[in-house]
């Protein structure tokens, strides 16, 4: 029997295996197209339409937790595989009906809780296999698959949904059974490697391995000051970015005049999942605390330059503000990859699912939270300050939080 050093390293198969299983859960992207295809004689209002959408997202957030805790005692295979089945099951029941509690139950409760099943289980095996100095790149490329998701599933579902083609109901049955066969067949691909593996041996003759970090339970980690630091900027990060992403389309239309919905989202799509990926590698290089420090103050000024997007302005064309989306995208999917590399890099790959689980439930408050009060502030006041003016606060926030985060010090390693 071959030593855990000496196992056949599975760590590119695994995570393209888990770009593809990201690259279907974005599914989750497609509501906003379903949502303005829903048919007037359904009744719904614009307040009851989002509700599956909110529901999915908290759902998603809140289940990695328990997913990751499942994923690491029984690995990521089963896990991932029960999440592909949900998210079909789910989108397969809300097709069966025309009412918002089928719908919220359908693609709200189930198919939210098969995002997160899923997603708990396609980042940890990954970066596995990997050492310390390729976490970053690993993680980038996992997560930039559902950073990438909408620019096919967008485009996708509005084909398919369109009455003249299949209508709501038949396009909810028709992604539902082809992502519950993708996701479930890509699953069998995960797989983490065996205990006592140590992908630093095979580094290159002469360079020191780096010490594997201490493996942190989630009661130990709730006990560090570290998780709070983080949990607040990631909160901040996430929260920030979605105040202003959510509002894209309609900026651009009441601040610019120019409607440019579809080509602003394709724009943010493709930053995201670029950003993840380099944020991801730059991390990598100059470490993590750094990288965030840039991602936070780059992000500010891109959001005060679109707040200055106005008609009649030098920013108010389409290709500034297709350029603008791109990087606001970026900055924002760089939260996404950073994150998980520095919960493995404080706290260990053994625990690593449930842990980084309970960094993302920062994602899930902070990003909805926010985005929500910024919504309903502008249906009070009709203006885009909030949304601007309050990211950029969050975001200068967690710059200087940034320079307080150090590695647990019973690791007894530095932060880069």
């Amino acid at each position: 029997m071959n030593s855990p050093d000496t196992v056949k390293n599975h760590g590119w198969t695994v995570t393209m295996a888990a770009i593809g299983i990201n690259l279907a859960l974005g599914i989750l992207y497609s509501w906003s197209v379903i949502s303005k295809a829903i048919p007037a004689d359904w009744g719904w209002t614009e307040a009851q339409k989002s509700l599956p959408y909110a529901v999915a997202c908290l759902v998603f957030s809140l289940m990695m937790v328990p997913a990751g805790r499942l994923q690491d005692k029984i690995g990521p295979r089963v896990v991932a595989s029960i999440g592909g089945v949900l998210v079909g099951i789910g989108m397969i029941i809300a097709s069966s009906s025309t009412g918002l509690l089928m719908f919220i139950l359908g693609f709200g409760v189930l198919a939210g809780t098969g995002i997160g099943f899923g997603y708990a289980s396609a980042t940890p095996p990954a970066v596995k296999w990997f050492p310390k100095e390729k976490v970053g790149l690993i993680a980038g490329l996992v997560v930039s698959g559902f950073g990438l998701a909408s620019v096919y599933i967008a485009p996708l579902t509005q084909y398919l949904a369109d009455p003249k083609n299949y209508g709501v109901s038949k396009t909810m049955l028709i992604l539902g059974i082809a992502f519950l066969i993708v996701v479930t067949l890509l699953s069998q691909l995960l797989k983490a490697p065996p205990l006592g593996y140590n992908p630093n041996a095979k580094t290159a003759a002469g360079a020191a391995a780096a010490l594997p970090a201490d493996d942190y339970t989630p009661m130990e980690v709730l006990a560090t000051p570290q998780f709070y630091l983080l949990w607040f900027m990631y909160a901040c990060g996430a929260g920030a970015g979605l105040m202003v992403i959510g509002k894209l389309a309609a900026i651009a239309k009441t601040q610019a005049s120019l409607d440019l919905g579809f080509l602003l989202v394709a724009a943010l799509a493709i930053g995201n999942g670029a950003g993840r990926i380099g944020s991801g590698m730059l991390s990598d290089k100059i470490g993590r605390r750094q990288t965030l420090l840039i991602v936070f103050l780059v992000q500010t000024v891109m959001i005060f330059l679109l707040s200055r997007a106005t008609t009649g302005t030098a920013l108010a064309n389409p290709y500034v503000l297709s350029v603008l989306s791109a990087l606001i995208g970026a900055n924002y999917g760089a939260n996404l990859a950073i994150f998980p590399s520095v919960t493995k890099d404080f706290y260990g790959l053994k625990n690593f699912g449930v842990n980084y689980g309970l960094v993302f439930t920062a994602w899930g408050c902070g990003g909805f939270v926010l985005a929500f009060a910024a919504g309903k502030v502008y249906d009070a006041y009709h203006t885009f300050a909030v949304a601007y003016y309050g990211s950029m606060v969050l975001l200068i926030a967690a710059a200087c939080v940034s320079f307080l985060l150090k590695t647990p010090k019973h690791r007894g390693l530095a932060t880069k």
